[in-house]
Formats: C-alpha cells, sequence, structure tokens
C-alpha cells in the first residue's frame, strides 16, 4: 500500500514535547521558538526524519507552522486545515492561528510583548521570511535568534533516519529533454542574472534539470539533493551515492560532478570566500545557506530559481505522456465509481474505498504496461460530514460508513512515470436533499466556467479565479480554498508558480498544467468539490475578434454524477458543455475497460442530460 492510515487522530504527548521545548528557552536566550511544516529543502512532503511539527503537534496537514512560547503555543493553518487542527491537536495545549490573515510575523507584530527574542533554525526558514521576522521583531525592540541546533531534534529521542530512497532516470521519452541541454539553459540563466553560479537547493528543480526521480519522501518522486551550476564549467550534483546503482551513477557522472550532499555547504562557502556572485532564490533556498554566502565575503544575487518556469511549461512530450496518464487514470475511476455505485449503502467505508481506489489504478496500470508508482497525496475520502473538511484524511479512528442519503467526496491522485493525476468527484449515495444538489450544481457552473475561459496574453491566475465563484457569490457563498494549483509532470501534484487564486500573480502561459477545483463546504453537514486538471493552450484567433487568445484543453476524464445536477440551473452553454464532455469521456475511456458491467455503467453515466 502506498498510503497508510494512522490509529488515532489525537496527539498523545503535546504537553510533555511542549514543555521540553519551552525548558531550552533559558539556555538558548530565547522567549519564543518557530516549529514550521517545512524541512531544509523547503518542500511540500517531508521525510519521517523532518516532520517536526506532527512530532510536536499532532498535526499532520501540508501547511502550517507552530509558535511556542512560554504560556502559549499556537498552530496556524489556512482555511483549509481548520477543522482538521481541531480534530488532531490538543486544544489544551495548543489554540489554533490564522495562516493567511494573521501569520506568525502579524501575530507577533500585534501580540508579541516588547523585546521579545524568538529562536529560529535558520535551515528552516527562507530570506524571505527571515526579512518578515527580523521587521517586526525590531519595531518590537526585540531580536530574531538564529539558533546553532534545533532543540526539538535533541528532545526528539526516537527521530527516524534520513531516507536513501532509490535515484533512477527519467527518460527522453517521457522528459522530452536531455538533461545536458536543460544544464546549457540553466547556466545561460545564471549569466543572464549576473551570477557565477547557481545554487540550486529545490528537489523537483534537480530531479527536472537532471531528468532523475528519487523516493525520498511521500508522493513526491524527487530525490533530496542540491547542485551548482556555474555560468562557465562543469556542474556538482550534492547527492549521496548510496541512492543510486550503477547505471544511474554512471549516467550522472557524464552531466556533473558527484558529492556528498554534507560538502555543499563547504562548496559554497569555497566560491563565496573567492568573491563569487552566487544566485539564490530567496524564496525557496534556506536563510542559512545565504548566511553563509554573506559571511564568507561573496555577492549574494537574489532571484527566481531559473528551472522554475520552464519546469511548469511543459514541452510537447510531456504534456503527450500526462494525457496518456489522465486517461489510463480515468479508466482507474470509471471502474472504481462503477463498483461504488453496485455497493449497498452503508456497506463500505472512506478507508476501504480508499484501498479500492487504490487496487483500481494498481491494476489498470499492469493492464496498460504503465504501473501506478505511487499516490500523489494522501486521498482525501469524506462521507457526510467528513467531506466539509476540506482536506481530511481519514484515520482507523475517524473511518466512517458512506451511508445513503449523503454525498461522498473523493480527491485523490497518482504518479505514474509519464504523468501526475489529480481528481475530486462527488458522488450521491442514494438520494441527497435538493439544497445539496443546488449547491453542487452552483460549484459546477464555476468548474464549467473555468473549463470553457477563454484570456489574453498576461492574464494571471488572480484575474480567472472569479469565474469558478462568482455563481456561489450570486448565492451568498464561497469556498476558502484556491481555484486551482500547477501540477507537474512525474513530479509534484502541487506545483508552482502557476496557479489560480485570489493571490496568484503568475502570468499563465502555454504548456502549464493546472487544477479546476471550486467547491463548497458546509460544516458539519456536506461538503462539495469537481476536479479536472487542464492545461493552458497556445493563443489563436477568435473568429471576429481582434486579438489571439489562450485557453483551457482538459486532460481529465471521468463522469461527473448527473444525479446531483440541476439542469435548470445551467445555462444553454454550460448544459452543452457538461454533454460535451461526458460524450468525450465515453468515447476516450471505453475502449479501455475489460468488463461489461463497468461499460454498461459508463455508458448511462455519460448519457446526455436533456431539459
Amino acid at each position: 500500500m502506498f498510503q497508510s492510515f494512522d490509529v488515532t487522530s489525537t496527539p498523545q504527548f503535546g504537553r510533555a514535547r511542549v514543555d521540553a521545548l519551552r525548558a531550552t528557552f533559558d539556555a538558548l536566550g530565547i522567549d519564543g521558538f518557530l516549529v514550521p511544516r517545512a524541512d531544509e529543502y523547503q518542500g511540500e512532503y517531508v521525510p519521517a526524519s523532518a516532520e517536526r511539527l506532527s512530532w510536536l503537534t499532532g498535526f499532520t496537514g501540508s501547511a502550517g507552522i507552530a509558535l511556542v512560547l512560554r504560556d502559549k503555543a499556537i498552530v496556524f493553518v489556512d482555511g483549509r486545515y481548520v477543522t482538521q487542527l481541531a480534530e488532531q491537536v490538543d486544544g489544551a495545549v495548543f489554540t489554533g492561528g490564522d495562516l493567511v490573515g494573521e501569520p506568525p510575523h502579524l501575530w507577533l507584530r500585534n501580540h508579541g510583548p516588547k523585546g521579545f527574542r524568538l529562536g529560529i533554525d535558520p535551515w528552516l526558514h527562507t530570506g524571505a521570511e527571515v526579512r518578515r521576522l527580523e521587521k517586526v521583531l525590531a519595531e518590537l525592540g526585540g531580536q530574531l535568534v538564529f539558533l546553532p541546533y534545533n532543540p526539538l531534534d535533541r528532545a526528539w529521542t526516537d527521530r527516524p533516519a534520513e531516507p536513501l530512497g532509490r535515484v533512477v532516470i527519467q527518460d527522453i521519452d517521457h522528459a522530452g529533454e536531455l538533461a545536458r541541454d536543460k544544464l546549457v539553459t540553466m547556466a545561460a540563466a545564471t549569466a543572464k542574472a549576473g551570477a557565477d553560479v547557481l545554487a540550486v537547493t529545490d528537489p523537483s528543480s534537480i530531479a527536472w534539470i537532471f531528468n532523475i526521480r528519487g523516493s525520498d519522501v511521500p508522493h513526491t518522486p524527487h530525490p533530496l539533493a542540491r547542485a551548482i551550476i556555474p555560468a562557465e564549467g562543469r556542474p556538482q550534483l550534492f547527492l549521496d551515492k548510496r541512492k543510486t546503482g550503477i547505471e544511474p551513477e554512471a549516467y550522472l557522472t557524464q552531466l556533473a560532478d558527484l558529492l556528498p550532499p554534507s560538502q555543499f555547504d563547504d562548496e559554497v562557502a569555497k566560491l563565496a570566500a573567492a568573491g563569487k556572485r552566487i544566485l539564490i532564490d530567496p524564496d525557496q533556498a534556506p536563510f542559512a545557506l545565504a548566511e553563509i554566502v554573506r559571511s564568507k565575503g561573496g555577492t549574494l544575487v537574489e532571484a527566481a530559481d531559473p528551472a522554475r518556469l520552464p519546469r511548469a511549461c511543459k514541452n510537447a512530450v510531456e504534456l503527450q505522456g500526462s494525457a496518456r496518464a489522465h486517461l489510463q487514470d480515468g479508466a482507474a475511476m470509471v471502474e472504481f465509481l462503477a463498483w461504488l455505485n453496485s455497493t449497498a449503502p452503508g456497506s463500505q467505508t472512506e478507508i476501504s474505498v480508499t484501498k479500492r481506489l487504490e487496487e483500481a489504478r494498481r491494476t489498470v496500470g499492469e493492464r496498460h504496461q504503465n504501473p501506478l508508482k505511487d499516490v500523489s497525496f494522501d486521498t482525501i475520502a469524506g462521507a457526510g460530514a467528513h467531506a466539509a473538511i476540506m482536506h481530511y484524511r481519514v484515520t482507523t479512528d475517524s473511518d466512517t460508513a458512506i451511508e445513503a442519503g449523503t454525498m461522498f467526496l473523493i480527491d485523490s491522485g497518482a504518479q505514474y512515470v509519464n504523468g501526475t493525476t489529480d481528481i475530486t468527484r462527488t458522488v450521491a449515495i442514494g438520494d441527497v436533499p435538493e439544497e445539496q444538489k443546488r449547491f453542487f450544481t452552483l460549484v459546477l457552473k464555476g468548474m464549467i466556467a473555468i473549463s470553457l475561459a477563454r484570456f489574453p496574453k498576461g492574464t494571471r491566475g488572480c484575474d480567472l479565479d472569479p469565474l469558478a465563484r462568482i455563481a456561489l457569490w450570486k448565492a451568498g457563498a464561497d469556498f476558502a480554498h484556491g481555484t486551482g494549483h500547477g501540477v507537474g509532470s512525474y513530479l509534484s501534484v502541487h506545483e508552482g508558480p502557476q496557479r489560480i487564486s485570489r493571490l496568484a500573480t503568475q502570468e499563465l502561459l502555454p504548456g502549464m498544467i493546472l487544477s479546476n477545483e471550486p467547491g463548497y463546504y458546509r460544516p458539519g453537514a456536506f461538503g462539495i468539490r469537481i476536479e479536472n486538471l487542464v492545461h493552458v493552450l497556445p493563443a489563436v484567433p477568435v473568429a471576429g475578434g481582434d486579438i489571439d487568445m489562450l485557453g483551457f484543453e482538459t486532460l481529465t476524464f471521468c463522469p461527473i454524477d448527473k444525479r446531483l445536477v440541476l439542469a435548470h440551473l445551467l445555462t444553454d452553454e454550460e448544459l452543452d458543455w457538461l454533454n460535451a464532455y461526458h460524450a468525450l469521456t465515453q468515447e476516450k475511456i471505453a475502449p479501455l475497460l475489460t468488463d461489461d458491467a463497468t461499460k454498461a455503467w459508463l455508458e448511462k453515466a455519460t448519457a446526455p442530460i436533456r431539459r
């Protein structure tokens, strides 16, 4: 199994661990300590050895940070995790904070005492984060204290070992561009930025540049590694050789000098001491790395990771691979949904269906000789009121039967060597109230609006976000998450810089893959999300128009539950889109199925809706 289930969602030792942390404050000369979800690589997923936030608080979400003071402890999360936080942490020890509206630096500005000394591990925070904290603490007459070690690591006596996941080569048939050509591009970008060398600290960029994949962290197939790429000269890749076999090591040594990860800091220090100009992404690199450059006399060139944008704009080979992966994944989803429809209400639970979906993906992958490598994130399988928890993760303690008269939400994805998938479907279990159908249809209207959008060059994600919300807004409702996130090519299921949200300022460019997933959540009652992946098409002329327009092409093909659609709430254009989408789903997925009963279910599920 790729996904495990916690025995319980309640932490056992929250108070004891917080007390142990506070006991170090006097010796360290601090009044508080920040515990981020991030590790030294700043990735969304971290290895077990870096799950500090979870170890301290019990919170297992992918975004959060704890601020522990002498008299209180706060865990800051965004709107996706408010309900999960309440269920997972000990309310007698921790209070909840708003990661978006009042993150730690703003909380300190509003509530921090004068002279406050805040300790941090400088390897777990970026330069941008540090600048915000330093500014606020200066206003308080306080100080940001960079600790020589992380006090949690000394208290965490049974901390797991660092991972040694195997590294494999991502074949050119899936990558679409040779690693040596990408290295030339990175060297040119480094020179253009006025730097002598580029320090690459994002493991996903390492994987993309060198055309390798790894297994150091859950669900994202990148190796924990760093690199130094000079504007002129031979690159250095800092990767533990125990992760490579004979073929990957021989491949990598043709591209770069292969060095132990422990030497990365020393090599950066040597370059800095030689007066080199070193390019570092301040939003990605740990602050400690920038401090090495400054302290050794080097010049820091702060700029975005030059691999970030080309990695987001998929080439033709990557897009073709993603399309094939989505068809295979669509077949697995159809087999799963047909099976779920055949079961008696109440006979299945959130965990049992999660396991069945993974089994379907594995079986279909074997049939198509394109095996399931991993799930792309822990499946969100919410029955009834659990669906209102946007990023609910079922445990053996919370596992609930999927009963008649409710809606069931399942948000899941897969990693295949040719693409990363992410799909959400909300389905009816028996008859559900009209009110729930109304909100389902309003969410569907938003999803269709994004699917049909045409937009000029220069359009950003924030410009399109209202399209997904307007039907809900008119009904006095909204959802507390972005409309869409970027998706990698057999890499991270949550990839930047592209996204669709109120804060998304990155221009949408051809080749970018994004999710399209509006939702609606009524706490304690029900939740709805409908999600397809799309990619940005090049701009083309519009008949009778003045300028070329970009648009989206849908990658995901799987029926949307027509039993929840109130057709009278759809415009003719929206209904035409839904019927056309279902016709394409039937056309593309039916040939991939082998079971007659599943084929019959798909035919019925994709039949046109008539008014």
